[in-house]
C-alpha cells in the first residue's frame, strides 16, 4: 500500500485504465491480466509501497530527460548488437533472445562473472546473451532457427554450451534451463505454428495482447502466472517484452505492428525495482531492505518478490499516467519508460564499478540499494 496520501486523480486514472467501474463491452478487446494482478498485488503488499509524491517527482524528472534524449524506439535499434534488418529473420532473432532472456545476475565479481568476448570486448548481462547468438551466426550456427534447437544430432547439448561458452571460469547461469527451453519452445512451434516464429505472430492478427496470451498460453516457459494472496497474479514479463522488441525492432510496423500496444505494461524484473527504488517511488520494509541488502536470495514466488515485481508494474503505470496527464501530447508508453529505466540502471551500475575500482564511494554496501537476487526463468 502507499505510505502517503493516496492521490485520487491519479487512481481513477488507473482504475479507467483497467476498465474498473465501467461496463464492459462483450467485444471487449484482449486483456493480459497484468495490470489487474499487479493492482491486487499493490493493494495487499505490506513490505513493498508505492510513493505517490515520489512518484510524481518521478514522473517529472523522467519525462524531462526522455525529452531531453529525445527517446524512443530508435534507442532499441541503434545498439550494435541488435539486429538491423525488418525481416522475419530479425523476427526470430527476437524470439530467440526473450525466450532465453533470464537471469544473468552473478554472485562472482566482476572480472569473474559469467561474459562473453565478441567484437573485440566483453559483454555481461543481457548483452552476454544477444552476443552469444551474434556469434553464434559468424560462426554459421543457426541458432535463431527453431527447427534446429529440435533436431538434437544437428543441436546437441554439447554445442549449445559451445554456443553459450564463457569468457571466463563461470558457466551461464541457467544454462541447462536455457537449453530446455529451447527444445521445449521448438516442439510448441512445431506442432501449432508450422516451425515459424512468423505464424506465431500471425495467428495473434496484430494485437499485444493477445500475443501475450498466445505465448502464455502455449509455452509452458513463457506462462510467467503465481499466486498472491488468495489468487493467481499474472506477471509475464518474456512474453511482454517479447512484443515490445518487436515493436521497436520494426518501428512499429510489420511482424512490429499492434494497434493496442499501450496494454503492454513494464517487464516487472530486478533492475527496473532497483531504479525505481532509487528515485523514491518504492520503499520497503525494514525486513526486506535487509534481505536485499544482505545479497540474500528471494525464492521464486516467495511473497517478498511478488510485491516487488506487482508493485514495480503499478509504479511504471502510475508514472506513466501521471506523464500524461501533466503532458497529453507526450509519445510515451511503458514499454518506453521500461527500457528508459534499464538503461540508466545500467550506467549507473557501470559508474558505480568505475568509483569501486579507483576507490570511490558508492556499491552494494553503501547507501545504494542492490537489486533483489532470485534464481529464476521468468526474468
Amino acid at each position: 500500500m502507499s505510505d502517503d496520501e493516496t492521490d485520487p486523480e491519479l487512481l481513477t486514472l488507473l482504475r479507467s485504465s483497467l476498465g474498473l467501474g465501467t461496463d464492459s463491452p462483450v467485444d471487449a478487446p484482449p486483456d493480459t491480466g497484468v495490470l489487474g494482478s499487479a493492482l491486487h498485488i499493490y493493494n495487499n503488499s505490506i513490505d513493498v509501497a508505492i510513493s505517490m509524491a515520489g512518484t510524481r517527482a518521478a514522473a517529472a524528472l523522467l519525462h524531462r530527460q526522455m525529452q531531453q534524449r529525445d527517446y524512443s524506439t530508435a534507442a532499441w535499434r541503434a545498439h550494435e548488437l541488435h539486429p538491423k534488418s525488418k525481416d522475419a529473420a530479425t523476427a526470430d532473432f527476437i524470439f530467440t533472445t526473450d525466450l532465453l532472456n533470464f537471469c544473468f545476475w552473478s554472485e562472482r565479481g566482476a572480472a569473474e562473472r559469467f561474459a562473453v568476448e565478441y567484437r573485440g570486448r566483453r559483454w555481461t548481462g543481457y548483452w552476454s546473451l544477444v552476443a552469444c547468438l551474434q556469434r553464434a551466426l559468424d560462426e554459421d550456427i543457426p541458432i535463431t532457427t527453431p527447427s534446429f534447437w529440435r533436431n538434437e544430432a544437428d543441436c546437441p547439448d554439447s554445442l549449445l554450451h559451445h554456443v553459450f561458452r564463457s569468457a571466463t571460469a563461470e558457466e551461464m547461469p541457467l544454462l541447462r534451463e536455457r537449453i530446455d527451453c529451447l527444445r521445449e519452445a521448438s516442439l510448441v512451434l512445431s506442432q501449432s505454428f508450422a516451425s515459424s516464429v512468423a505464424v506465431l505472430i500471425a495467428s495473434a492478427s496484430h494485437s499485444a495482447a493477445a500475443l501475450v496470451n498466445r505465448l502464455a498460453a502455449s509455452f509452458p516457459c513463457f506462462n510467467d502466472v503465481h499466486r498472491f494472496e488468495g489468487r493467481e497474479v499474472r506477471i509475464l514479463k518474456r512474453a511482454q517484452i517479447f512484443v515490445a522488441d518487436l515493436w521497436a525492432a520494426f518501428d512499429g510496423e510489420g511482424y512490429g505492428r499492434f494497434g493496442d500496444i499501450d496494454s503492454i505494461t513494464m517487464f516487472a524484473d530486478y533492475r527496473v525495482p532497483q531504479m525505481l527504488h532509487h528515485l523514491g517511488v518504492l520503499s520497503y520494509s525494514p525486513p526486506l531492505a535487509s534481505h536485499i541488502r544482505s545479497l540474500k536470495p528471494i525464492p521464486s514466488g516467495h511473497a517478498w518478490e511478488i510485491q516487488l515485481r506487482g508493485n514495480a508494474i503499478q509504479a511504471v503505470e502510475l508514472l506513466k499516467r501521471q506523464i500524461h496527464s501533466a503532458h497529453p501530447d507526450a509519445k510515451i508508453n511503458a514499454i518506453l519508460i521500461d527500457f528508459f529505466l534499464y538503461d540508466v540502471a545500467k550506467e549507473r551500475e557501470r559508474e558505480l564499478e568505475r568509483k569501486r575500482q579507483f576507490g570511490g564511494e558508492g556499491g552494494e554496501g553503501g547507501e545504494e540499494m542492490p537489486h533483489h537476487r532470485t534464481r529464476s526463468i521468468w526474468y
